[in-house]
């Protein structure tokens, strides 16, 4: 049997060691999540020479091994831990050529931990461009370690990086640094205290908030009073470890690199003073989103009915090819109906990671973000988290998938709580056919009302999104540190294998992990639509058909009036009647009820369920409209869609939580139901107040 051993990829942000990571694992990687975080795990399989596997884990990118977010303790508490099953056998730190000095401080603090670590250089291919010359051999002597010259744009230098972890036990495991030097008295306190453990670890742990796993309870005890005792020096002490850091790194660097500033090319600069311009950066931000969001709506609505077509074709196969019952019901109407619901999300979720995969892989995303942070942090939120809000316009569940790269904890999650605000694709259908029935056709000045009323529906989700943030930012008492740390990378043309490989992934990880709660749903709301508690459900056709004959119908509408039938005596009728003395207030009926909760597997199913139970065919959609505006109140024998039930019904759309897929993806993502019902209590409660306020003023 081949042995395994367990590699750790890490490294800076934006030094390309996803790139790395690709280029090892292939497609033979894992995303998910840390056990009880919400921070990303990604892992994968490498074939090394000798019949050997390694394990890859790539770890979140980290400055240093002095932690300020969660995805730092992560990588802290994992190479303090000889007991995880992902320790590694060896250490990878990937580095950016251009950025080496501020790289290796990292490198200097892993290779203490006196974990076998490899030193991979990136980008080795803009060495000759950018004047940059390295004296590999006198590096290694003076790291001690081996060092792989690498270019993960071109490729090379990887079977040379697999050939270093193959032999990784040749590499020594002595310290580049004497970290005691910073307080001598102290680490000889340390040292006596624990004499049989690592200073270098202990002292790690003394100055972070991780766990150690070697250490005992009642060590922990002794820990605690050293972090006690000198609590008003440990900040001196750690920026003391870091200047002799630096200082031994200059002296490395003084001798083994030389940069030939003369002759370096660099466009950078002139296009950072156009991109993040106060005035301009804004402007080509927002032209390049409305490009994007345009370019995703036409791209994905083609395969999208494509795929919604092929689900309703196959639905209908399996009806006419497999014997008439309750298993084929399910088949054709829940499972089939259910999966179509998770697959045509698909084509926007592809979409919208391609395009954000290939602005972060340009290096434009962190332009972005640094234009955006100083407005964002008024109200709580980042500068990251303006892709997701703004991505909430095609569809919340990648917008919600995309909060992952936002270091705070509360920022995050403040993120994630908020982005169903914004009008999502999946809100139009709805929006379309009540702005058509309650806003007259006419033009204000140059405008049309009822766009003038569907622009105002964006803003309105969008400004509520904003406000949301401010109030959860004052409310919230998460304890989460908030540092903005952003670095500008080159920018470089995307690799298109980890474009590929990161939208299939995430697409993957969407249909695979959110999918199953989905597809659950769906089969829960087929069976209430299906059966119902009474006889008069089992004999709709009879009691129809009798209806017919006494002149009630015409007999060309027989089959739409039995559908209609069933689904009022249904579990879910009887749900919409039971439920009608509560939306009555909001100006609406059992019907409208009934379309509220079945809504909830996806906005657009509104239309649809409002077509069948007033017994018309979902493809006329003219037809639904004149019924619709025809509907009288069964009490005031109004019309049902007026003014002002039309209103409450667009604001109550606008407010409430969008639909199970969201709340199946903001689960996966804070790993935990607590917020998502929180989400869909507080949104739906706000929803029905607003609802019910403009109803009752405009009725």
């Amino acid at each position: 049997m081949a042995k395994q051993l367990n590699v750790a990829l890490i490294g800076n942000p934006n030094t390309g060691k996803t790139s790395v990571f690709n280029h090892l694992t292939g497609l033979n990687q894992q995303v998910g999540n840390y056990p009880g975080i919400t921070v990303e795990k990604k892992e994968g399989i490498c074939k090394l020479d000798r019949g050997v596997k390694a394990h890859i884990l790539d770890l979140p990118g980290t400055y240093s091994l002095n932690a300020s977010s969660l995805d730092e303790n992560v990588v802290i508490e994992l190479l303090l831990n000889k007991n995880d099953k992902d320790f590694p056998d060896v250490a990878v730190v990937i580095s950016d050529v251009e950025n080496l000095k501020r790289n290796l401080l990292l490198f200097t603090q892993i290779k203490d931990l006196g974990i076998p670590t490899i030193l991979a250089i990136n980008m080795a291919d803009r060495m000759k461009r950018k004047a940059i010359s390295l004296d590999i051999p006198e590096m290694e002597a003076r790291l001690q370690t081996k060092i792989a010259l690498i270019s993960s744009r071109k490729n090379q230098g990887i079977d040379y990086l697999k050939q270093l972890i193959t032999d990784h036990k040749n590499i020594s495991t002595k310290p580049c640094v004497n970290a005691s030097v910073i307080a001598p008295e102290y680490f000889d306190r340390l040292r006596k205290a624990f004499p049989n453990q690592d200073l270098y670890k202990l002292w790690l742990v003394i100055t972070q908030d991780v766990n150690f796993g070697k250490v005992e309870r009642k060590e922990m005890n002794t820990i605690a009073s050293f972090k006690t005792e000198s609590i008003s020096n440990l900040k001196r002490l750690q920026q003391k470890e870091t200047i002799i850091r630096y200082k031994f790194i200059n002296e490395v660097l003084k001798k083994t690199l030389t940069i030939d500033t003369a002759n370096a090319k660099d466009l950078r600069a002139r296009l950072d003073r156009i991109l993040t311009h106060k005035v301009w950066g804004y402007v080509i931000f927002f032209a390049i989103l409305m490009l994007i969001f345009q370019v995703i709506y036409n791209w994905s609505q083609y395969p999208m009915d494509f795929i919604d077509a092929s689900f309703a074709s196959l639905s209908e196969w399996v009806k006419n090819t497999l014997p008439p019952g309750a298993l084929t019901n399910l088949l054709a109407e829940g499972i089939i109906a259910g999966l179509g619901g998770i697959i045509i999300f698909i084509p926007q979720i592809a979409f919208l990671f391609l395009f954000i995969s290939i602005l972060e892989e340009s290096g434009y995303m962190s332009r972005v973000v640094f234009l955006m942070d100083r407005i964002m942090r008024r109200f709580g939120l980042s500068g990251k988290s303006v892709v997701p809000l703004v991505s909430g316009t095609a569809c919340a569940i990648p917008a919600i998938m995309a909060t992952r790269n936002i270091e705070s904890w509360k920022e995050r999650l403040i993120t994630i709580l908020v982005t169903p605000f914004t009008t999502c694709s999946a809100r139009l259908p709805v929006y379309l056919i009540i702005i058509s029935l309650v806003i007259p056709n006419e033009k204000f000045l140059f405008f049309n009302l009822q766009g003038l009323t569907l622009m105002l529906l964006y803003l309105i989700g969008f400004g509520t999104a904003i406000g949301s943030a401010w109030i959860l930012n004052k409310i919230l008492k998460i304890k989460s540190k908030s540092f903005f740390v952003i670095e500008m990378p080159n920018y470089k043309l995307p690799l298109l294998k980890n474009v590929a490989i990161n939208v299939l992934e995430k697409t993957k990880s969407f249909v695979v992990d959110a999918g199953k709660i989905i597809l659950a749903i769906s089969i829960v709301l087929w069976v209430l639509a299906s059966y119902g508690p009474t006889e008069e459900f089992s004999n709709a056709e009879a009691i129809v058909t009798a209806r017919m004959d006494e002149g009630a119908f015409a007999k060309a509408d027989l089959e739409k009036q039995i559908a209609s039938y069933r689904l009022e005596k249904s579990y879910i009728g009887y749900l919409g009647k039971f439920i009608e003395p509560a939306v009555e207030p909001l100006g609406y009926d059992w019907k409208i009820g009934i379309a509220l909760i079945t809504s909830f597997a996806a906005r657009e199913v509104f239309v649809g369920t409002l077509a069948t139970i007033y017994s018309v065919g979902a493809d006329e959609e003219e037809t639904i409209k004149n019924r619709m505006a025809n509907e009288t109140n069964a009490v005031t024998g109004k019309p049902l869609f007026n003014f002002a039930s039309g209103i409450s019904l667009l604001l109550f759309y606008a407010f409430a939580m969008q639909c199970m897929s969201t709340l199946a993806i903001v689960k996966r993502e804070t790993n935990t139901w607590k917020w998502p019902m929180l989400q869909l209590g507080v949104m739906s409660g706000f929803a029905y107040l607003v609802a019910l306020i403009a109803y009752q003023v405009l009725k």
